[in-house]
């Protein structure tokens, strides 16, 4: 057995992350100029030394999720999400479940609450938002951003919903409190159901096609019928149909 499947099996053991489940090339890559970085020579002193250090397991949980964020990401998405998918979600059900899946340090969320509060009160709206690394909920809850993270932001919502406090944007209180974060690993905690609306953007790319597989099956089991799954703009699901899902619109599948 290489050093590199005894640490997956390690962290496996320890932290409950399968990394077998990441394309290995990436992982390995991005683990290894990290264990350089720390001084170390190869993944088994690495491990040995995670195994002892909570602050260094916590860097690596840090590098080994990607939390590349901003709000608004690829705003004509949005612009249909709030102008066609919102509107016919809430036809049916006036008070929406949503999911933030892999939500990183909260740009996601937020942004949804930003959205649909063209159509409801903040008052009314509740979203879930999860992700496997708990620093990165930290800073989520937190709310506190860079002026970069806002480039995609209409500047009527900016004004509106965050307020500048040095070289940072806080995300107003009346947002932060529609959204409740919380721990969760989408390769092995199970999944609540009944959602109208699971956003997972731009984490799926780093999955082997089983575990993607395996994810897409399991979004799938929690939307209600006539929910609506939001993709990143590089994770096309080129059959939908095997997961019970249409297409909807680009990026956006709707479960039948």
């Amino acid at each position: 057995m290489s050093d590199y499947e005894q640490f997956i099996q390690g962290i496996k053991r320890k932290t409950g992350i399968d990394l077998a489940l990441y394309k290995e090339a990436q992982m390995k890559r991005r683990l290894t100029s990290l264990y350089e970085k720390k001084g170390f020579k190869n993944f088994v002193d690495f491990y040995a030394a995670l195994d002892k250090d909570r602050d260094l397991m916590n860097e690596f949980l840090d590098r080994m999720t990607i939390n590349v964020s901003e709000f608004y990401r690829n705003g004509k998405r949005w612009e249909i999400l709030q102008n066609k998918i919102f509107p016919k979600l809430l036809q049916t059900n006036s008070k929406l479940k949503i999911w933030s899946a892999a939500c990183s340090t909260g740009e996601e969320p937020y942004s949804l609450a930003m959205v649909l509060s063209h159509h409801q009160p903040l008052s009314h709206i509740r979203i879930q938002a999860t992700d496997l690394d708990e620093n990165v909920i930290q800073k989520a809850k937190l709310g506190l951003y860079p002026e970069r993270s806002l480039a995609e932001v209409p500047k009527d919502v900016q004004a509106k919903y965050f307020t500048k406090e040095g070289v940072f944007y806080r995300v107003n209180e009346d947002v932060k409190r529609t959204v409740t974060f919380k721990k969760h690993n989408l390769l092995k905690d199970p999944y609540e159901s009944n959602f109208d609306l699971i956003v997972c953007r731009n984490v799926m790319i780093y999955f082997t096609e089983e575990a993607k597989d395996q994810i897409y099956e399991n979004f799938s089991k929690s939307l209600r019928t006539g929910g609506i799954l939001f993709v990143g703009s590089t994770e096309q699901i080129f059959n939908p149909a095997r997961y019970g899902f249409e297409v909807e619109d680009t990026f956006f599948y709707r479960k039948k």
